[in-house]
């Protein structure tokens, strides 16, 4: 095998890593984006249940006080 062979097979194992280094890119920068899609909804989520905590601890708090100012009476 001459020069130029080794030349040409090393040239085309390089594009094939370069091929492979594309594809894997594309594939994380899709996962990537799939994830923050997902931490979106996820903070979305937290934050209405953290309303929702916010309100029943709120109509708890009523309860009791009025409770507490039957017991009173």
């Amino acid at each position: 095998m001459d020069s130029l062979e080794q030349t040409d097979k090393d040239l085309q194992r390089l594009e094939q890593q370069l091929r492979n280094l594309l594809t894997q890119i594309s594939k994380l920068r899709e996962e990537n984006q799939s994830l923050h899609v997902r931490q979106e909804a996820l903070v979305n989520e937290r934050a209405a249940l953290v309303a929702k905590n916010d309100e029943a601890r709120t109509k708890v708090e009523a309860m009791i006080n009025r409770l507490k100012g039957l017991e009173q009476t």
